[in-house]
C-alpha cells in the first residue's frame, strides 16, 4: 500500500469549511440558552450553555490544526438565525448541526495515512462523536410521548 501523505492545503480547506460552521455553532446554542422561554424549555438551557461551552472548544482546536498547517483560520461565520419559539430554534440546531457534522466527516477525507495525518482524523471523529451526542439529545427533547 502506497504511504498517503495528507493533503495540506486540502485539509486546510476542509477544516476552514467546518470550522465557519463550527463559529455558528457556538452562537446559536448560546442564543438558545439564553432565550428559551417556558417551563419546558427552561430545563433544557443549562445543557444548551454546555454544548455551547463545548462548540467552542472545538472551535479553538479547529483553529490550532489550521494554524499548525501553515493555514489562515477563517473568521466567516455562516448564517446565524434567531427564533423566539423554542421548538423551533431546537429544530434549526438540529438542522445546522446536521451540516456541520457533514462538514466534519468531509474533513476526514484528506487527512492521509501517516501520523499527524492519524491525529487529525481521530480528532475529528471525536468532535463528531460529541457534536452527535449533542443533536441527540435535541431529537430527545423534541419528542413527544
Amino acid at each position: 500500500m502506497p504511504d498517503e501523505k495528507m493533503d495540506v492545503e486540502g485539509q486546510i480547506d476542509c477544516l476552514n469549511k467546518a470550522l465557519r460552521l463550527q463559529h455558528r455553532s457556538v452562537l446559536m446554542y448560546s442564543l438558545t440558552a439564553g432565550s428559551v422561554i417556558g417551563l419546558e424549555y427552561q430545563a433544557h438551557a443549562e445543557k444548551m450553555r454546555e454544548h455551547a461551552l463545548a462548540e467552542l472548544e472545538d472551535a479553538t482546536r479547529l483553529v490550532e490544526k489550521i494554524t499548525a498547517l501553515g493555514g489562515k483560520p477563517t473568521t466567516d461565520v455562516a448564517s446565524v438565525t434567531f427564533s423566539e419559539d423554542p421548538g423551533d430554534a431546537l429544530d434549526r440546531l438540529i438542522d445546522t448541526e446536521g451540516e456541520a457534522l457533514e462538514a466534519l466527516q468531509a474533513a476526514i477525507e484528506p487527512t492521509g495515512r501517516e501520523a499527524a495525518s492519524e491525529a487529525v482524523e481521530h480528532r475529528l471523529e471525536h468532535m463528531i462523536m460529541r457534536k452527535q451526542e449533542q443533536v441527540d439529545y435535541l431529537l430527545r427533547a423534541r419528542r413527544r410521548p
